[in-house]
């Protein structure tokens, strides 16, 4: 079993792909965007999003490889690719922005006059975006053993919780942590991902 799975490697990935989620950061989105909504409406929501999440990020565990292979592209250069595209998601969390690889000021404009906003822009470009699908499809192409990508699949289920349980609390947390907590939290999870970014590269 030792020899089947690198843990190191697992938790650099658990804490990787939190750091790119950044549910934290997407508190102040998730506000605004869910201001005029009822409790229910919310609680349904944050549950819709978080499945979502999970479903995104386990398809590019198990297909995510299928694909590029498909389309004729290399590993070396995807992981160039997915560096500069992490590296700069990980500039803009220095700046405590949302990133424009990930979601754009228009998008969250459409996105108020959406019934339905827990698929996109929620899980899919702000929190399971370009960037977090990439890291992923890496982590996995570099594991050695099902078993390893197995494990993969259930952070990726524990981080979904997490996300669900961060906007489940989003009033809370924001009153919490203020928007200073969060911009801090956020730059130093960027901190983490331009380190990942180069090290892809």
């Amino acid at each position: 079993m030792q020899n089947l799975i690198n843990w190191t490697e697992l938790f650099k990935d658990f804490i990787g792909i939190f750091a790119i989620l950044n549910p934290l950061g997407a508190i102040p989105v998730y506000l605004s965007m869910t201001a005029n909504k009822s409790v229910d409406e919310t609680k349904a929501i944050a549950i819709k999003t978080a499945i979502s999440v999970a479903i995104i990020l386990i398809m590019s565990i198990w297909v995510g490889n299928a694909l590029l292979q498909f389309f004729g592209i290399t590993m070396p250069a995807f992981r160039i690719a997915s560096g500069l595209l992490v590296l700069l998601v990980a500039i803009s969390m220095f700046h405590a922005k949302t990133s424009g690889a990930i979601h754009t000021h228009n998008e969250t404009l459409e996105a108020l006059d959406k019934e339905d906003i827990a698929v996109v822009p929620l899980a899919i470009p702000l929190l399971a975006g370009p960037g977090a699908i990439s890291l992923v499809i890496v982590n996995a192409n570099q594991m050695g053993s099902w078993l390893e990508k197995l494990l993969l699949t259930l952070s990726i289920v524990i981080l979904s919780l997490a996300v669900w349980l961060t906007l489940r609390l989003a009033n809370n947390l924001g009153h919490l942590m203020g928007t200073a907590g969060i911009n801090t939290t956020t730059r130093i999870m960027g901190l983490l991902l331009a380190a990942m970014a180069v090290q892809f590269m």
